[in-house]
């Protein structure tokens, strides 16, 4: 039935190792290195240059950075040479849309904050969430950005997972009872399935 969810695979995906980057539209190149290089100390590691999307094939003259991060992974932007940054969602709040990035231990967070101030960013936090201890800010594209340490081991005993399956039960009924006293909308969207969307061209 058109809208449902495919059925899952009857065999297991393939394993899922981890992020490899993620990737972001910069305004400017060089700012954007400024920042993630020289103030957060993730090395420049690799750049890919070209005037056509190797995927589309359209000409777009961009160039495409990567930050490596301690476990080998990246965060990526490209510059389209037009010094325009990413738009933020129109139907999103601004804390809702960020990446979080993890450190070692209180300690480097609080140095993390405190580097950052001295650079001139402003910095929310130190915020408590139970679980993590969290500072929060705004690189010079408007993305907003995450440092977090996790205060103890995620627990993969089922009983555990299945206390966060229950949580979430609950908020789906709640949120249910709140559509249904009109506190929040329902505004249900179609979900891009196909790289023939609009979206992708």
């Amino acid at each position: 039935m058109n809208g449902d969810a495919p059925n899952p695979p009857r065999d297991g995906f393939v394993p899922v190792r981890g992020l490899h980057h993620f990737a972001y539209r910069c305004r400017d190149a060089e700012e954007t290195r400024q920042f993630y290089e020289d103030i957060l100390g993730l090395p420049l590691a690799h750049i890919i240059q070209d005037d056509h999307v190797p995927s589309t094939g359209e000409y777009c003259p961009y160039v495409h950075l990567f930050f490596e991060m301690g476990d080998g992974s990246f965060i990526a932007f490209f510059d389209l040479g037009d010094d325009v940054a990413s738009e933020p969602s129109p139907n999103t709040p601004s804390w809702v849309n960020h990446l979080a990035l993890t450190v070692g231990s209180v300690e480097n967070l609080l140095q993390a904050k405190q580097r950052l101030e001295a650079a001139g960013v402003e910095v929310v936090g130190v915020t408590d969430h139970g679980f993590i201890n969290s500072i929060y800010f705004f690189d010079p594209n408007g993305i907003r950005l995450e440092l977090t340490v996790q205060l103890e081991p995620t627990q993969h005993d089922p009983a555990v997972l299945q206390q966060a399956r229950s949580r979430l039960d609950a908020w789906t009924a709640r949120k249910e009872g709140l559509r249904a006293s009109g506190q929040i909308k329902a505004n249900r969207q179609s979900i891009i399935r196909s790289h023939g969307h609009a979206a992708y061209r």
